[in-house]
């Protein structure tokens, strides 16, 4: 009788040559992404960052944000597409970061999957690395990490986490809101990264719809639609600080419009945001069709079309809309701060949208 062979890593379901090809695969990508305050290359226990460039600063703030995408990476793998999500992560840590007027400065990601496919694995971190040069932030790490047994073998889900810094005298937020200012919001490139559980639940079990199925208000099928990567905001936002008085910045994402909006109003001013400034895309117009979805869930689950938005004075909103416009962002105004009455939260929205 033949002796039972000893247990080892790869039995058990984790390929640790894969995951080394996948590291070899991933290089070219992060090498893109390197700031002059980065040190060292890929495959280190840490990612180091010269500390010594914030020396320019008089009292530097570091912010920090993690985030992930949520159920969108469940659309990627129906779809066999992977060199997308990564931007829908770089968006949404690095857009909450610029939000306080902070300068993204790195970023680290966490891959977990069922099994590694080094091919795979290396389009995630391409498309996380794009994102970073579109952040304007450098990719100083990562992990990879493979859950067999936990995960099926082509599951996967993506996190990570940022760094930026921002001069404490030019911190943006609710502090520097005042009456009579201005709201003006930045167009989404579609859903983003959010609220896709009641996409899904609304389109594919409720309205039987296929990712392969063509729809005409898209002019594409509804799983590249799904698929369109989230809008990456911060050398926009920045740009803006740069060229106009801006006073707070609000990432809209769970959550919706006016509960993101009325995280950065202060007590004793509302944000009043006028609907009939824009039509949403078709996609949300689908989402509450299909679904019977009521506007108010809509409207707390999704962005609407409105990705990113700024505060700004009275007497900076020319310039803050050219310099949106002149790099290509749909911008305009979209309602404004007023005092706050008796019965009013933080932000509301009124009237219905454009037709």
């Amino acid at each position: 009788m033949t002796p039972p062979t000893g247990a080892s890593y790869a039995a058990a379901g984790v390929d640790i040559e894969a995951g080394d090809r996948a590291v070899e695969l991933m290089k070219e990508w992060v090498r893109k992404t390197q700031r002059p305050e980065v040190l060292g290359g890929l495959g280190g226990f840490a990612g180091l960052f010269d500390a010594s460039a914030l020396k320019r600063y008089e009292r530097p703030l570091l912010a920090s944000a993690t985030d992930g995408v949520g159920t969108k990476v469940d659309i990627a793998r129906q779809m066999g597409v992977y060199d997308t999500i990564g931007h829908d992560l770089v968006a949404m840590v690095m857009d909450d970061i610029v939000v306080c007027g902070a300068e993204p400065l790195f970023m680290t990601d966490y891959i977990c999957v069922g099994k590694v496919h080094p091919e795979r694995v290396a389009a995630i971190v391409k498309g996380i690395a794009e994102g970073c040069v579109l952040a304007g932030c450098a990719l100083v790490g990562g992990e990879t990490a493979e859950h067999p047994g936990l995960l099926g073998p082509d599951d996967f889900d993506v996190a990570g986490a940022g760094t930026g810094v921002v001069e404490a005298d030019r911190l943006l937020g609710a502090d520097r809101i005042r009456a009579g200012d201005v709201v003006i919001a930045m167009a989404s490139s579609g859903l983003h990264s959010n609220g896709y559980s009641l996409v899904r639940h609304v389109l594919f079990d409720r309205a039987g719809m296929r990712l392969e199925q063509r729809v005409e208000e898209f002019g594409r099928t509804l799983g590249e639609e799904l698929l369109e990567p989230t809008r990456i905001y911060s050398l926009d936002c920045l740009a803006l600080t740069r060229t106009a008085e801006v006073h707070a910045f609000s990432h809209i994402t769970g959550g919706g419009l006016a509960a993101n909006l009325a995280r950065v109003i202060p007590d004793g001013l509302h944000a009043a945001v006028d609907r009939s400034t824009w039509t949403p895309g078709a996609v949300f117009d689908l989402v509450g069709t299909a679904g019977r979805v009521e506007r108010l869930e809509l409207e707390k689950t999704l962005n609407m079309g409105v990705g990113m938005m700024a505060v700004v004075p009275a007497e900076s909103v020319d310039v803050a809309l050219t310099t949106l416009a002149d790099r290509g962002v749909d911008a305009w105004v979209a309602g404004e701060i007023t005092e706050r009455g008796e019965h009013t939260t933080g932000a509301t929205l009124t009237g219905d949208h454009a037709a």
